[in-house]
């Protein structure tokens, strides 16, 4: 057969039979290819019956298959079997030929993958893609780095099938090269990790405070979903408090409090304590999956280690007062996305200094702003905030956020401090404001801190009425010498 293909998609599983869909849809021709073959026959007879889809059953056919360059996308786990996929390719394909891998991988992998195959006379692009599988089937975000050469080559593609906003702008530009496509997908996720914890913990105030219903729940979550905390997040929120079990009652109260995760939003937490940067908030929330998982050692502990009861009585019988608390639990909520979206932004920032990164951030909120888990109307005011000063050092700054900061600020406070005091656990909510008093502190404890590394291990301190970047020792005991240790961060 000629070669007639546009694009070949390696990996059946859901995400990549949509994708694939997708691309049809927008008169691609797509060549399928599955590790098990028969799924390449299932998905024929299947999902793709009707389409222009054309099935492989070996690498080498679905490489004759495509139209020069080529343009091979793989949708597979991330780690081992990216690389073993990239070896069986190169010796099928040729210089100026394109391998796109549109999983999960780490960006430091994909740094790597970036270099070997360009020395092989190839190009390579790492590319996030988020949206889960109605995304990749309607619409997804799509976040592409890796060789700049191969961006002409797959932008039409990418672009044509990913999300658009209001004005028809797709939510899929360039990042940067080697790992930043990959790298701006794992910061989605680690936001992801946050906004969905915060979530919970508005949830949790209101089931164990206020004794609300999962249908009052799903009401409040309708009411937010109108206005500032519009988002997918929401919405899906709203609607899983509805949902009802086969005998009527609603589903979510069967689901075992554990919670799963794949490895990104861990991976952001520790990118960012090599970078030294302090999101918080996203830590918190991957502790927080942690502690979930430990259901038996929670089980125990309950029945021995006590506390206040979570019950706030006295709100919830006064109709008044229990609007006025559902309104701070909303500006907790709130509050607290926009810090850790700061913090996100703080540790994007830091990342293309480190690695020699052009991010577009305004460019980022824009593809962010349709079709990820994390699209919501709040990532326009982001947008705006970066186009009226793309040098922000920091969202908290901005004039618009700076002001629903101070408009939240009031029941932000009342709800971690209620929380605190009724033994219900806010931990993303918590630290949130706990970053954003430090942050706004123009002095901090830290002279302490230093005062005790110098007396321990003479590891120097700087003074208040001297240049930065001169550093003293004292021989605080009158024991010790004058000589002090290597003055350096990690």
């Amino acid at each position: 057969m000629e070669p007639q293909a546009d694009i070949a998609l390696i990996g059946l599983a859901v995400m990549g039979q949509n994708l694939i869909l997708n691309m049809n849809d927008h008169g691609f021709t797509v060549v399928a290819f599955n590790r098990t073959v028969e799924k390449v026959d299932q998905f024929l007879a299947g999902a793709a019956k009707g389409t222009k889809v054309i099935g492989a059953h070996s690498l080498a056919e679905m490489v004759s298959l495509l139209k020069k360059p080529r343009r091979v996308m793989m949708l597979v786990k991330a780690g081992a079997a990216v690389d073993e996929f990239i070896e069986h390719l190169l010796p099928l394909l040729e210089p100026g030929d394109i391998i796109i891998d549109g999983g999960n991988s780490l960006f430091e992998d994909t740094n790597r993958r970036v270099k070997y195959v360009e020395s092989k006379g190839l190009l390579y692009v790492g590319t996030g893609v988020s949206g889960g599988e109605e995304g990749a089937r309607h619409g997804p975000s799509i976040m592409p780095g890796g060789s700049p050469a191969a961006w002409p080559q797959v932008k039409d593609i990418f672009q044509a099938v990913s999300a658009k906003v209001e004005d028809g702008t797709p939510c899929c530009d360039w990042v940067g090269e080697g790992g930043a496509g990959h790298y701006v997908k794992m910061v989605h996720n680690g936001i992801e990790y946050g906004d969905m914890q915060l979530i919970c913990e508005a949830y949790n105030i209101m089931k164990l405070g206020l004794g609300l219903s999962a249908d009052e729940m799903h009401t409040v979550l309708a009411e937010w979903n109108q206005g500032e905390l519009d988002s997918y997040l929401i919405e899906i929120s709203r609607d899983i408090l509805a949902f009802k079990d086969t005998d009527g009652s609603p589903l979510v109260d069967k689901i075992l409090d554990t919670a799963g995760q794949k490895g990104t939003g861990k991976w952001t937490v520790i990118n960012s304590q090599d970078l030294g940067i302090p999101i918080t908030l996203m830590a918190e929330a991957v502790f927080s999956r942690c502690i979930s998982a430990l259901k038996e050692e929670r089980v125990k502990a309950a029945k021995k280690l006590k506390g206040p009861r979570p019950a706030l009585t006295s709100i919830a019988a006064n109709p008044e007062k229990k609007k006025a608390f559902i309104n701070d639990i909303m500006s907790a909520l709130y509050a607290s996305k926009i810090v850790s979206y700061a913090q996100g932004y703080m540790l994007m920032r830091a990342a293309a200094k480190e690695y020699g990164w052009n991010l577009n951030y305004g460019g980022i909120a824009l593809m962010w702003r349709g079709g990820c888990i994390i699209r919501s109307r709040f990532l326009g005011k982001i947008k705006e905030a970066y186009d009226h000063n793309p040098k922000l050092s920091n969202l908290l700054l901005d004039d618009y956020f700076r002001g629903e900061i101070k408009r939240s600020q009031k029941g932000w406070r009342n709800i971690v401090a209620t929380a605190a005091k009724k033994g219900i656990p806010v931990p993303a909510f918590s630290t949130a404001l706990a970053f954003y008093d430090q942050y706004r502190s123009a002095v901090l404890p830290a002279n302490l801190l230093q005062a005790q590394r110098d007396y321990f291990g003479a590891h120097t301190y700087e003074r208040v009425d001297k240049p930065r970047g001169e550093f003293f020792h004292t021989n605080w005991t009158g024991r010790g010498g004058t000589t002090s240790s290597s003055t350096y961060n990690v």
